[in-house]
C-alpha cells in the first residue's frame, strides 16, 4: 500500500507582506514536506510495483483499461478454475435422505419435510461457513506432494430448524451450529456433532426473529431440558445422520458457488 500524502500548507508571501513576523524559536523544527509515494510519471505510463501500467484506456480503441496485471490475473483465474473443477466431488448437489425437499436460492438453501401433521423447515447459508485453517496445525509427512498437504475444506454452516403444527400460528425455532471441537470427531459415536444454541417461539410467516419474543440461550440450560430438545429434533429427522449429510450438501454447494464466483470474476476482468 502506498503511504498517504500529507500536504503541508505553504506560507503565502502576499498574505504577510508588510507585517512583522514574530521570531521563530531556534528549537522549533521546520515543517518538511512528506516524501512522495513511489509512483513516478514516466511518459504516458506510471511505474508501480515493477509493472508498466497505462494511465488511461488502451490504444486498441475499445475504450477499456487493459493492464499487464489484468492479463496475469486472468491467467491465474483460468488455472484456478481448472484445478477447482478437477477436485470437485459432485457434478450435482447430493441428495438428503429422509424425504427432505431441497430448494436453493443463491447461497441460501432450504430443506422441507412434512410428517404427521407437522412441517419441519431447515434453512442455512453457505457464506462464511468454512472454518479458518491455521498453518502448522498438521505436519506434512516426508515425500508428500504439495497438493496432498492442503487440508480439505469443509462447510459447516449454522442452520435454523423451524417446526410448525398444522394450523398453528406459532413456530418453534431452534438455532443450531457445529461446535468446532466436535466437527470431524469420530471417537465417540454417540456424541452429537451439532448443538442447539438458542430456542424461541416466532409467529408463522415472520422472516426474522423478533427481539420482543423470549429467546432461550442453551449455555446455562438444564441438561435434562437440553437432552429433550435434542430428542425432539431427532424424532423429526434432525439427528447426526442429517447433520453429516448437511455438511456434505453445504460443502458441495459452497464449492459450486466458489467456482461460479471465479468464472464471474474472470469475465469481469476480461470485459471490455
Amino acid at each position: 500500500m502506498l503511504p498517504l500524502l500529507r500536504r503541508v500548507p505553504r506560507a503565502l508571501g502576499s498574505a504577510v507582506a508588510g507585517l512583522r513576523a514574530a521570531p521563530v524559536p531556534p528549537t522549533r523544527p521546520l515543517l518538511q514536506p512528506a516524501p512522495r509515494p513511489c509512483v513516478r510519471p514516466f511518459g504516458l505510463f506510471r511505474v508501480r510495483a515493477g509493472l508498466l501500467l497505462p494511465r488511461g484506456p488502451c490504444s486498441c480503441g475499445c475504450g477499456a483499461l487493459h493492464t499487464q496485471g489484468d492479463k496475469a490475473f486472468v491467467e491465474f483465474l483460468n488455472d484456478e478454475i481448472k484445478e477447482e473443477k478437477k477436485i470437485q466431488k459432485h457434478g450435482s448437489l447430493p441428495k438428503m435422505s429422509g424425504g427432505w425437499e431441497l430448494e436453493v436460492n443463491g447461497t441460501e438453501a432450504t430443506l422441507v419435510r412434512k410428517v404427521a401433521g407437522e412441517k419441519i423447515t431447515v434453512t442455512f447459508n453457505i457464506n462464511n461457513s468454512i472454518p479458518p485453517t491455521f498453518a502448522g496445525e498438521e505436519e506434512p509427512s516426508q515425500g508428500q506432494k504439495a497438493e496432498e498437504q492442503e487440508p480439505e475444506l469443509t462447510s459447516t454452516p449454522n442452520f435454523v430448524v423451524e417446526v410448525i403444527k398444522n394450523g398453528g400460528k406459532k413456530a418453534l425455532v431452534l438455532d443450531c451450529h457445529y461446535p468446532e471441537d466436535e466437527v470431524g470427531q469420530e471417537e465417540e459415536d454417540e456424541s452429537d456433532i451439532f448443538a442447539i444454541r438458542e430456542v424461541s417461539f416466532q409467529s408463522v410467516g415472520e422472516s426474522e426473529w423478533k427481539d420482543r419474543n423470549y429467546t432461550l440461550n442453551t449455555d446455562s440450560l438444564d441438561w435434562a431440558l437440553y437432552d429433550h430438545l435434542m430428542d425432539f429434533l431427532a424424532d423429526r429427522g434432525v439427528d447426526n445422520t442429517f447433520a453429516d449429510e448437511l455438511v456434505e450438501l453445504s460443502t458441495a454447494l459452497e464449492h459450486r458457488e466458489y467456482i461460479t464466483f471465479l468464472e464471474d470474476l474472470k469475465g469481469f476482468v476480461k470485459s471490455q
